[in-house]
């Protein structure tokens, strides 16, 4: 393939990954996970590297002006920010993919959730500035919801179409490895720039440097999603409509049920996945008073934890069907609900229980939570309706869950945390229960 094949709306670096294709050939499936997996991790780690400073820095150096738990659900608040813009991400990116091609959709998106992480490590404080840091960093922090809205690419939705089919759970679960890979990775720097450094210095500085070691992994995550986007085997599929973007209004108002209940499907996992991961840093910081490295070496161990259970599910869902999975794993983490968030506060132990257990049960059901009703799409409609579904359970389950989650727990106590956990459970076995053809499909 050579440069004048191409479409006029191609961009250079979309070229560039063509012109590789061209030389070698087809690109294996196993080619398209790594390609996945490193972008996901490339978003997630943006996204962990904020939770993290949420709970460790905005509190002291934007809200300073406030106690630090009224602190920490303003910056929670602004945390639920990136959520609401990914539906505007989706809107405007998916426009620049039909207009412009999707090589120029994804640079735009991923240099807007650099940039946007960017800016934020460069961010002055309220002593500087006063109010100004708080408008910005909701700014900066809307950008990257945008981003990550615009940075969908149909690389999950082509690994799941190339994926034989007795391996449709195994290849369901790849994606989602990128969130407790991007954790970890988060959770290190941090725990290490908190080691070396004194309280003045990381509050001053250190805690920057996170921030700008996304530059690095963007760059990386780029080239590896662009030269599996100009992959003729995606090129094929997109020509033939099996992932061509459409209009994302007409999706919507065409597809509202399946949109509606892929949303509702994947709530437990996703709202555990901030009970799990940034929640129990804000409640232990605030009311244990506990050393937060001690705790953030928990989450890396739960982290590696989440990794083995996400692969687990894979060959779980193999045997039993995908459905299954996510049947069990939601009654499983409705009978969590019920006892572990009070584990927090029984010290260590308790804590290293609720932290590991939550992640094994998060793994399990996060694992198959990617793309469930993807196969219940038009063909037309399939590329814009995964990024649609995607968007709206992450704005449903998983956006507002720390502010509430730490709103609720320090004005009633834990136990309310686990009711709402518990209405995520309910709403993916709703779900599930409600769509039988889509329960025949996924098995």
């Amino acid at each position: 393939m050579t440069a004048s094949t191409l479409a006029p709306g191609s961009h250079a670096a979309e070229r560039d990954a063509r012109l590789v294709n061209a030389r070698e050939k087809k690109i294996a499936p196993g080619e398209i996970a790594i390609g996945v997996i490193i972008g996901r991790t490339s978003e997630f780690f943006d996204f962990f590297v904020y939770a993290l400073a949420s709970v460790l820095v905005f509190p002291k150096l934007i809200f300073p002006y406030v106690d630090a738990l009224t602190g920490t659900l303003y910056a929670f608040a602004v945390f639920a920010l990136a959520f609401i813009g990914r539906p505007f991400g989706t809107l405007l990116f998916m426009w620049i993919d039909r207009v412009h091609g999707r090589g120029t959709k994804l640079v735009l998106a991923l240099f807007l959730l650099g940039g946007s992480t960017m800016a934020i490590a460069l961010l002055p404080s309220y002593a500087q500035v006063g109010t100004l840091s708080a408008i910005l960093l909701g700014l900066f922090r809307f950008g990257q919801g945008m981003a990550l809205g615009g940075a969908w690419d149909g690389l999950p939705s082509l690994l799941s179409l190339n994926a034989p089919e007795e391996k449709r759970g195994w290849y369901a679960m790849i994606p989602q490895l990128g969130a407790p890979l991007g954790l970890l990775l988060a959770v290190a720097l941090f725990a290490y720039f908190l080691t070396i450094l004194s309280p003045q210095d990381f509050l001053s500085w250190g805690w920057r440097y996170p921030f700008f070691v996304v530059l690095a992994i963007n760059v990386v995550a780029l080239f590896a999603r662009l030269r599996l986007v100009a992959t003729p085997e995606f090129t094929r599929l997109f020509e033939s409509r099996e992932l061509q973007p459409s209009p994302a209004f007409a999706t919507l108002f065409r597809e509202w049920r399946t949109i509606l209940l892929g949303a509702l499907a994947p709530l437990a996992s996703f709202a555990l996945f901030h009970l799990v991961t940034v929640f129990p840093l804000s409640w232990v910081t605030l009311f244990a008073k506990e050393d937060p490295v001690r705790f953030l070496g928990i989450e890396a161990a739960g982290a590696v934890i989440g990794i083995l259970s996400i692969l687990a599910s894979g060959l779980i869902a193999d045997r039993v069907g995908r459905r299954a999975v996510l049947g069990v794993s939601a009654v499983m983490i409705a009978v969590y609900s019920g006892f572990a968030p009070r584990l927090l506060d029984s010290g260590g132990l308790g804590e290293a229980i609720y932290m590991l257990g939550g992640f094994v049960l998060l793994g399990l059901a996060f694992g198959q939570s990617s793309g469930v009703v993807n196969s219940a799409f038009p063909a037309e409609t399939r590329y814009t309706g995964a990024a649609i579904v995607a968007n709206s359970a992450w704005l449903l389950g998983a956006g507002f869950a720390p502010l509430v989650a730490l709103f609720v727990a320090s004005r009633f106590g834990l136990w309310s945390v686990g009711v709402y956990l518990l209405s995520g459970a309910v709403c993916t076995l709703g779900a599930l229960a409600i769509n039988k053809e889509w329960a025949r499909k996924a098995a």
